[in-house]
């Protein structure tokens, strides 16, 4: 009788056990990912007052229209060559962005749309190209298949620019305002005159309380 009521005991702490596993299983469903459009605003999405994606996309495709319309860049005999990158382009903001998100956009869709009228040099791994000239002029290397040259090439323009913004508070509502102005220029790395410049502007308000990493 006394091993029945332990077999009996031991059947109903299974069963209290199982149930409770099952619980925990159902509350730590696995959910997918959601992929949203970076170019559009949509409401299920967190939203701030910072630079977000929509405001890169917008940004970038008005500046390269802008650039693209520019005949003193664009319509020249030989295809003006460009550096690109965000080494000059300051954050003065009070919205946290990383600068790449923006330059390198900006170089891609130009170097896809005008690839016959713009040649883009590169400087971020000009160390990296400088040790391979060296090798293969030392003999350390072959040639390669590409044609050798005195020098890397040198640029006719360059990307700076400037990201700033102003903040106003609404101490009744807690929502703050930020007005964002971004300032793009193409130098003449000869003459150093301004030979193209374009500027975005736009202005958020909002709950100032979305972290940007």
């Amino acid at each position: 009788m006394k091993n029945i009521v332990k077999c009996s005991l031991a059947l109903v702490v299974l069963q209290l056990a199982g149930c409770g596993s099952t619980s925990n299983e159902s509350t730590n469903v696995y959910k997918s990912s959601i992929y949203n459009d970076p170019a559009k605003v949509d409401s299920n999405v967190v939203q701030g007052i910072g630079i977000e994606s929509q405001d890169i996309l917008a940004m970038t495709d008005y500046i390269m229209g802008s650039i693209m319309a520019e005949g003193r860049i664009v319509d020249r005999s030989t295809a003006a060559r460009v550096v690109l990158d965000s080494k000059y382009f300051i954050n003065e903001s009070s919205s946290r962005i990383n600068k790449n998100l923006l330059t390198d956009r900006l170089r891609i869709q130009l170097n896809s749309k005008a690839s016959d009228k713009l040649v883009f040099v590169g400087r971020e791994y000009i160390a990296m190209i400088e040790k391979e000239r060296a090798l293969k002029r030392t003999g350390t290397t072959d040639a390669g298949t590409i044609r050798t040259t005195s020098a890397t090439a040198g640029a006719d323009f360059r990307l700076t620019g400037r990201i700033s913004s102003l903040d106003a508070v609404n101490s009744d509502t807690q929502q703050t305002s930020r007005y964002h102005q971004i300032i793009f220029e193409l130098y003449d790395l000869e003459l150093g005159t301004v030979a193209w410049n374009g500027i975005y502007e736009f202005k958020k308000t909002a709950q100032d309380n979305v972290i940007y990493r």
